[in-house]
């Protein structure tokens, strides 16, 4: 079975170059689920139906997002309109799994492919430098118990490298695949853990690189130079797709290959 991980989708460079490449990586490489983090897709922050359905229609199976799911408001109603047992579009929309008993929306989606194989998709955020949040390592336990899916592929929202590279060394051998998103600087750790599981700290950011991790250059460093707080604006220039292609089988979970995807204009 073959996994596609497309990292944090920032803005409308983002959005441009994964409408771009999304449809010919499947092609090409005989890609069978499709995974999209889109937490950024709105200008840089937050997420909105219509960019989500964009996405579905472009291929993406599931999307996953993270501390800034909550930035565009319409995508809680949209969260809401469809209930657990359900596979329509807003069920596949994902928020993280650690967010405190009864915020909307849901941490984890199982699903099943036309071929019969059934996978599962796990959200979850981090808590070093971030929101003080749920317990990221026993949520996970608590919904590996609920998932009867072997393909299983865990988005880690986190800062921390040290509490991604954690997470994957807990989660080896219980998933298919950790991949690290957030930092929207893709690094070059991906591999085979010793249990079977895919890991990357961070697979990077789908957006401009002509910028400070996905914002204007100068808007950022006016912040840097000043401490004076001051409006972001998504960058527009250089755009690239940043992803992660698992190879796994399919029956037992257990990844067998995992490559760095870079692509530009």
């Amino acid at each position: 079975m073959r996994i596609l991980f497309v990292g944090d989708v920032f803005g409308q460079a983002g959005r441009r170059i994964v409408s771009e490449h999304l449809r010919p990586v499947i092609e090409q490489r005989g890609v069978d689920l499709v995974v999209v983090n889109a937490e950024n897709a709105a200008g840089g922050f937050g997420l909105t139906p219509g960019i989500a359905d964009e996405l579905f229609d472009q291929g993406a199976h599931v999307i996953t997002t993270g501390n800034h799911v909550w930035d565009k408001r319409e995508i809680i109603e949209y969260m809401q309109s469809a209930p657990e047992n359900s596979h329509d579009r807003p069920r596949r929309v994902l928020r993280p799994a650690n967010y405190v008993a009864g915020t909307p929306g849901f941490g984890f989606y199982q699903g099943e492919l036309p071929t019969g194989q059934t996978y599962a998709v796990i959200n979850l955020q981090g808590r070093i430098f971030m929101a003080n949040l749920e317990d990221p390592f026993r949520t996970a336990d608590a919904l590996l118990q609920k998932i009867k899916a072997k393909v299983i592929l865990v988005d880690f929202h986190a800062e921390a490298t040290s509490e991604k590279a954690a997470l994957g060394w807990y989660l080896d051998g219980r998933v298919t695949a950790v991949i690290g998103t957030h930092t929207h600087v893709p690094t070059a750790d991906e591999r085979i853990l010793p249990g079977g599981t895919a890991y990357q700290t961070d697979v990077g950011m789908s957006g401009p690189f002509d910028s400070v991790i996905g914002v204007e250059k100068e808007l950022s460093l006016a912040r840097f130079l000043s401490g004076m707080p001051g409006k972001f604006e998504a960058a527009r220039g250089d755009p690239r797709m940043c992803a992660a292609f698992v190879e796994c089988d399919g029956a037992t979970g257990r990844a067998v290959s995992i490559q760095r995807i870079m692509l530009g204009e």
